[in-house]
């Protein structure tokens, strides 16, 4: 969204890259946010015969811990996954690698959210956590549109809560945690720069979403947005 950029829009040591990219894996491992989006996938892959793989893009998919975590539920449930994490950072791309390195179910793309490297409706689900705050208003439109595009079934899309009380708990999280200090900045600047409700649903709209459904968690800062 509109407003100051975050440490991580910019160029960031690998080092510093690595830990931040931790933080945010732990903050969302005990806070929820892997849990909400991944619930959300279980119930729409519902409708995706178990006779084929399931096709999940993940836009802004960082180190890719997420995608790692969806091949593990495939795994232990019995159901075939294909994750493609879609991230624009070459850095981070590294990173990645390592994350996913024993994961053939997960395929890592260069990419930037306003212009995925996909064919349309080339996955059934697409997914994107803590990416759309990241985009200016018009990128944000065009990512949404492109994610639709993509997506035969849904996109959901995971961002924070703007809101007071969201603030105050990753202020205190990022600390409490003793997260390094890129995080500690970027964290509270994230609420701050995440589209409200209005806003978001302002977004889709411009998108072209026919449908939209969502879901605000208040004790976890987050917003769930759903769009076929």
């Amino acid at each position: 969204a509109e407003g100051a950029l975050e440490v991580l829009d910019g160029a960031v040591d690998a080092a510093d890259l690595a830990a931040t990219l931790a933080d945010v894996d732990r903050l969302n491992t005990w806070f929820g946010g892997y849990a909400l989006t991944l619930r959300r996938i279980r119930r729409l892959a519902a409708a995706v015969p178990r006779e084929r793989a399931l096709r999940v893009v993940d836009v802004g998919g960082g180190s890719a811990a997420f995608a790692v975590r969806l091949a593990r539920w495939g795994r232990r449930t019995g159901r075939a996954v294909r994750v493609v994490v879609v991230e624009r950072d070459r850095t981070t791309l590294a990173l990645a690698r390592q994350v996913a390195a024993a994961y053939p179910e997960v395929l890592l793309i260069q990419g930037d959210a306003a212009a995925l490297p996909c064919r349309e409706r080339a996955a059934d689900i697409v997914t994107s956590s803590l990416t759309l705050h990241h985009l200016e208003p018009e990128q944000a439109v065009q990512g949404l549109r492109e994610m639709a595009a993509a997506a035969a079934i849904a996109v959901v899309v995971n961002d924070l809560l703007r809101r007071r009380l969201s603030l105050g708990l990753v202020w205190l999280a990022t600390r409490l945690c003793r997260c390094h200090p890129i995080s500690r900045h970027d964290g509270p600047l994230s609420v701050r720069r995440s589209y409200s409700r209005a806003e978001l649903r302002a977004l889709a709209e411009k998108a072209g979403a026919r449908h939209l459904t969502i879901h605000e968690y208040r004790v976890l800062g987050r917003m769930l947005a759903v769009l076929s």
